[in-house]
Formats: C-alpha cells, sequence, structure tokens
C-alpha cells in the first residue's frame, strides 16, 4: 500500500518581484509525499494564489481526498481532479518519482545526465526604468540571447523607450525580445499599442488583452502585426473538445504552456497535440514552483526537442529554494551532477 501525506511551503522572494497583477513578495506551494517499501516519491502542487483555476476554498480539502485515496488508478485520480490542475500536477511527478530510481530524476535523457541543456529566455521584472535597464544588462552580460520583459505596469512610452535602447545596441538576429503584458491593454487600444511594438522587431507578445474575451483575443490575432502567444487564456479550460475550440476559434500564432496550471503533463500534452494539428506554436514555461517542480517541468520539456527557448530561468528567484543540480548558464538550464539535492521540509 501506497501511502501519502502533503504539506505546506511558502516560498520567499529575494526581491519583491512587480507583474501587472502587483508585487509578489511570498509564493505558496504544496508537497505531495508518497511512500512505498521503503522509497519516497516527490511532486509539487504549485497552486498559484489570484491566478490558478484551482484557487478555491476546498484546496485543502482536495489535496486531503488525493492522499486518502493515492492507491486507486492514477488516470482516475487525474479525471476527478480534473478542476485543481496543479494537484494534477503534483500527483503526476510524485508517482513519476515514485516509479524511478532516483527521487529527482524523472526524465532520464542527456538532460539529467548533465550532457545537453535546455535554451530559456532571461526574465526581466517590471519597475522603474532605471531597475529594469540594470536587468536587461545582467541578462545579456550572463549570456542570454533571449529576453522577456514584463510590460503593462509603467508607463507604455517608458517601456517603448526602454525596448529602443535595447534593439539600438543588439539587433532581432543577436537578441530575441519577447513582451508579456499579462492582459494589461485594454482591448480598444491593443491593435495600436501592438502596431508600436512590432516597429522593435519583437519575437512575440503574451497575453495582449485579459483573458476570456475570446471575440476581440480572436480579432486581434486575425489582425496583429506582432504575433500573440496564449497564456492566462488557457487557465480553466479542461475538456479538450474546449481546448480544440478555443485555438480554433483565436487562431493564435503560439501558446504557452505552464503546466501547474493547466493539468501537468497530461494537460500539456493535450494541448500541444492540439496546437500542433493546428500549426500554432508553442514553448513550456515555469510558474513560479519551487526547484522541485521545475526540475520537473525541465525533464519533461527536454524530451519535448522544441528547438525555442522556454520559460525555466526562475529557480534562482527564492530565499528558501531548495539546493538541487539545476544551474542556469549561458542562457540555458543545466542540469549539474557533482550538485546533490538538499529537500528538506
Amino acid at each position: 500500500m501506497i501511502t501519502a501525506s502533503y504539506k505546506k511551503y511558502i516560498l520567499h522572494f529575494k526581491q519583491a518581484s512587480g507583474t501587472s497583477r502587483g508585487i509578489l513578495k511570498t509564493k505558496e506551494t504544496w508537497f505531495v509525499i508518497l511512500n512505498y517499501k521503503g522509497k519516497q516519491g516527490i511532486g509539487e502542487c504549485g497552486l498559484f494564489r489570484g491566478l490558478s483555476a484551482d484557487d478555491r476554498p476546498d484546496y485543502e480539502e482536495k489535496l486531503q481526498w488525493a492522499c486518502h485515496n493515492i492507491n486507486c488508478d492514477l488516470n482516475y485520480l487525474l479525471n476527478e481532479l480534473i478542476e485543481y490542475p496543479s494537484i494534477q500536477f503534483g500527483l503526476e511527478v510524485a508517482f513519476k518519482s515514485l516509479e524511478n530510481q532516483d527521487t529527482f530524476e524523472l526524465f532520464p535523457s542527456n538532460f539529467t545526465r548533465g550532457k545537453d541543456a535546455i535554451p530559456i529566455n532571461g526574465l526581466i521584472w517590471m519597475g522603474d526604468d532605471t531597475f529594469m535597464k540594470q536587468q536587461i544588462e545582467d541578462k545579456i552580460t550572463s549570456g542570454f540571447n533571449c529576453i522577456k520583459m514584463k510590460i503593462g505596469a509603467i508607463d507604455f512610452d517608458t517601456e517603448i523607450n526602454l525596448i529602443k535602447s535595447i534593439r539600438d545596441s543588439f539587433p532581432a538576429n543577436e537578441i530575441e525580445i519577447r513582451v508579456d503584458a499579462n492582459g494589461a491593454f485594454s482591448a480598444s487600444e491593443a491593435l495600436e499599442k501592438l502596431k508600436r511594438l512590432s516597429e522593435l522587431d519583437l519575437h512575440s507578445i503574451e497575453q495582449p488583452i485579459k483573458q476570456g474575451q475570446v471575440e476581440a483575443m480572436a480579432a486581434l490575432c486575425a489582425t496583429t502585426p506582432l504575433p500573440i502567444a496564449l497564456d492566462e487564456e488557457l487557465i480553466g479550460v479542461f475538456p479538450v473538445a474546449n481546448k480544440r475550440e478555443l485555438l480554433q476559434t483565436i487562431k493564435p500564432q503560439y501558446i504557452i504552456l505552464k503546466p501547474s496550471l493547466i493539468g501537468g503533463f497530461k494537460g500539456s500534452n493535450e494541448w500541444i497535440a492540439i496546437a500542433e494539428e493546428n500549426k500554432i506554436g508553442w514553448w513550456i514555461t515555469s510558474a513560479l514552483e519551487s526547484n522541485v517542480g521545475l526540475n520537473a517541468i525541465a525533464q519533461y520539456t527536454y524530451t519535448k526537442q522544441s528547438k525555442l527557448p522556454q520559460g525555466l530561468g526562475t529557480g534562482g528567484l527564492f530565499t528558501n529554494n531548495f539546493e538541487s543540480p539545476l544551474q542556469v548558464k549561458n542562457g540555458t538550464l543545466r542540469y549539474d551532477n557533482l550538485k546533490k539535492w538538499n529537500f528538506n521540509l
């Protein structure tokens, strides 16, 4: 018999991180721990308050239910927890962890053997222009050739000038720039703003308008001069038929997959299959999990062999993250097998 327990853990940011939703100082997460014949399996349920579809009052109750029913078939559990994507992800990871010889090697590959790396984007947090400029310089100096800027919280002209200052020094063939508006633009002003942004040779913009405005987003994707990537739009869309309808209606240029927010590996596989059927590009991003969740997402991502830079550079944001072999080096995420895990709750 497998036994299961869970525990809450609060991650603390090294410095308050700005998004268009406000300033983040802490991030709540939960761990599921499985035990079977002396072997342990560990999975992270990366709940994201204010963003996750499963940010609900009965969240802990559902975790209790999952642990109580842990000896049921995993597919049964995943189906029963379809509206709790972060718990689905935590269970998938915990079972993978239990199955494998090494608790933290879920998808053995050249990545986990330290022989290959995953290209990632460098994340630029919102703040005043001096703070953002410093971050940009730091990322470029440390070897990133793809950076992702959060925009939409400060004056738009200031943001345009910041991006222009990068472009004046680094053409698009040297530094790829992605921007993420987190739904900050109104539907009426979005196209005009996208036109101005498109003059700066950007790769794409994530979620220019708030999720749930399907017709407005479809119209924007049909006329945009700048490729649009859906992000928050995918959250809370559970049945496969609804996923297909959403992508076929909006027809975005890209989608962004956050396994903790869209139902783990199973949910991500469904979105990827539909995107590829409809010739829509995609990449995978972490959602401020600890290194346990980030490790699982990175190993899964590597198996997909995408050529695009992924959004997996968030491991260094917290003061109390768990020591792990994950290492950001020269704009890539690597697995340094000389470093050991230190997982203590």
